[in-house]
């Protein structure tokens, strides 16, 4: 059973950053792609960004040249820093990976969850 746990949300104000982190149960992370979607109240859940295995990188245009996704497979973790945050960001942010050799910004294409971290932007 696969666990993943986020980290590093809370209240910024418009312009700052924040970063998060999820942190994975799971024996090599290396074989996994690795996505961070968020869904705001109302509003279905959308794919911000992905990681290959390889490490290429994809970002929604909502989020490109803002954010940055990264992974550390030796500390099972991955990253998305933040950066020029707007009150459109707020969301409850999730992580997500899935095996295969693609990336991917649908949520269906991913097999496992962590159970999210609020990220309010607001002054």
């Amino acid at each position: 059973q696969v666990q993943l746990v986020e980290s590093g949300g809370g209240l910024v104000q418009p312009g700052g950053s924040l970063r998060l982190s999820c942190a994975a149960s799971i024996f090599n992370l290396a074989s996994y792609n690795i996505g961070w979607f968020r869904q705001a109240p109302g509003k279905e859940r959308e794919g911000v960004s992905c990681i290959r295995r390889d490490s290429s990188t994809y970002y929604a245009d909502s989020v490109k040249g803002r954010f940055t996704i990264s992974r550390d497979n030796a500390k099972k973790s991955m990253y998305l820093q933040m950066n020029s945050l707007k009150p459109e960001d707020t969301a409850v942010y999730y992580c997500a990976i899935r095996s295969g050799v693609s990336c991917s910004l649908r949520s269906e294409a991913f097999d496992s969850w962590g159970q999210g971290t609020q990220v309010t932007v607001s002054s």
